[in-house]
């Protein structure tokens, strides 16, 4: 059994085949930063909306799974995949002021 170092993070457990997620990432960072163990807490309501939105997809994709199959999931991941290149293309192409870099 392998024995890992108290307060170590996500990232330097290095499990073979166990990609760290956004959403491990987020509540690491969300954990480690608070004030409670010392950090200074930037942006936690972000970080929570995040999270919370994560849980939400994860329920809608289960409820689907449940009861409209899997092709509905699928499907669904599709549409949004598409709307989101679509609204990065229209970002990217786009000359408003606001879409520029500085």
């Amino acid at each position: 059994m392998t024995h890992y170092p108290p307060g170590g993070d996500a990232r330097r457990l290095a499990v073979p085949d166990l990609t760290t997620t956004v959403l491990t990432l987020t509540l690491t960072g969300l954990a480690a930063d608070s004030t409670l163990a010392g950090g200074k807490n930037p942006h936690p309501g972000r970080r929570l909306q995040a999270t919370a939105v994560m849980f939400l997809g994860a329920a809608v994709g289960a409820f689907l799974v449940f009861h409209a199959g899997v092709i509905a999931v699928l499907a669904l991941a599709l549409a949004l995949l598409v709307l989101n290149g679509i609204a990065g293309y229209r970002h990217w192409s786009s000359s408003e002021a606001w879409t520029v870099a500085a």
